[in-house]
């Protein structure tokens, strides 16, 4: 039995327990040194971070038998930690359900298959895709299918409603969708997911990778998020088809979308977490005539060069990639999200055009801004912005600021072979 959390970065942590101690894991939790994960915020001489499991998460785990896994509640001395992110996830979930509420997203992971030679050089996986717009190519779907039928029986085989599979716009890159389910599952399937392409992709010598931008001349990997919410009855009340505006959308809608917007800058942060990111978060084009990562703070009716997609009757979130922690990501969601509802924001009208095909000063006059361009930026808007330290908790905002602001620094002051190759002997 692996009884796990993940640490601020959303990398799952697990501790191996024989199943004769499972009534154990239920009802004390198994123990962890805080200090020694990432961003708990805890140091080498204070209580044990214990983690109390969570029975509905137990799930086998088909690409290792003999085991299985569950997620749990990150306690010290009892209570339930601030800066676990999942708990930090629950409590936004419950101020949706104080409102008789349940926020359901669909996550869409994007990865790239590649492998490492002996000399430390990374190519694609399969050394025949190759192709310069190669998204939906059938060639490279069906070569990569040693890894893709594999993950998605293993998926399968624990109720993980696997409909989609594609190859992606990159050469290796791949995107597997599963259907939607509450906040809270769906990140904890995001971590099972991740958990199994990482150890399948292993065992067939590659490597499954979530870096938002490994090629400066390909499209990077995002995860989308899908959300709408649904009331007690389970009916979407982000759907409305008397709207106006022809999107579907109700009044509720709009507002959760204001406050998305109100807050994008800062949700950057916490959707887009690395230094990586903002490789991907660019304006610009490639083969296929976009990144597909826009950064414009506006929505539209279908619209992918929009920061929010509106597929009728529900949004979707494209800024996020795929080095996201889905928890915290999740949680900041609702939080902006209800703000705009508590406080009745308008998002504004919706933008049907192609940002790509504007200049900045159209979009300028177009009256949207632009997402942070680096890390720092984005950590600046998050620090400045006191909605999220005020509902997700300061210890965990905090926490997290430092973490990425000594990884910001380390980028800043790293010299890179581009530096070393333009100004070695240029002067």
């Amino acid at each position: 039995m692996l009884a796990q959390f993940v640490d601020i970065h959303g990398v799952a942590k697990s501790k191996s327990v024989p199943v004769q101690h499972l009534e154990g894991l239920l009802s004390e939790g198994a123990g962890f040194a805080g200090a020694g994960a990432w961003g708990l915020g805890m140091a080498p001489h204070e209580a044990e971070y214990m983690v109390v499991c969570d029975l509905d998460t137990l799930t086998l785990t088909p690409w290792a038998p003999g085991y299985a896994r569950m997620m749990g509640t990150g306690q010290v001395k009892g209570e339930a930690h601030a800066v676990d992110t999942r708990n930090v996830l629950k409590r936004q979930v419950e101020r949706l359900a104080d409102r008789g509420w349940t926020l359901n997203t669909g996550v869409e992971p994007e990865f790239i298959l590649v492998r490492r030679s002996a000399d430390g050089q990374v190519s694609v996986f399969d050394e025949t895709d190759t192709l310069a717009k190669p998204a939906y190519d059938y060639r490279g779907l069906m070569r990569g299918r040693s890894f893709l039928e594999r993950i998605t029986a293993a998926l399968q085989a624990v109720g993980v409603d696997v409909y989609q599979i594609d190859h992606e716009d990159a050469n290796g890159q791949y995107e597997i969708n599963f259907k939607y389910a509450d906040a809270l599952k769906s990140a904890d399937q995001i971590i099972l997911f991740k958990m199994a392409a990482a150890e399948i992709a292993h065992e067939l010598g590659a490597i499954c990778s979530f870096m938002p931008k490994p090629r400066s001349n390909a499209t990077g990997s995002g995860m989308h998020i899908h959300c709408s919410i649904a009331d007690a009855d389970g009916k979407n009340i982000f759907h409305d088809k008397t709207d106006p505006r022809g999107l579907g959308l109700s009044k509720l809608a709009y507002h959760f979308l204001g406050g998305v917007m109100e807050h994008a800058k800062a949700l950057t942060a916490l959707l887009a977490p690395t230094v990586n990111s903002y490789k991907r978060l660019v304006v610009g084009q490639n083969a296929s005539g976009t990144t597909w990562a826009p950064v414009f703070i506006a929505y539209g009716d279908n619209n992918r060069t929009a920061m929010v997609r509106v597929p009728y009757g529900r949004l979707e979130l494209r800024t996020g990639d795929s080095a996201m922690n889905p928890y915290l990501a999740s949680a900041a969601l609702i939080a902006a999200g209800l703000d705009g509802v508590e406080r009745e924001l308008d998002p504004g009208e919706p933008h049907n055009v192609n940002f790509y095909g504007l200049s900045s000063g159209e979009v300028a006059d177009l009256g949207v801004e632009v997402l942070p361009q680096t890390l720092g930026q984005a950590l600046d808007a998050l620090e400045a912005d006191e909605l999220f330290s005020r509902t997700l908790g300061e210890r965990v905002v905090g926490e997290f600021l430092k973490i990425k602001r000594a990884e910001w620094g380390e980028y800043c002051r790293h010299v890179s072979q581009w530096e070393v190759e333009r100004y070695l002997s240029f002067y």
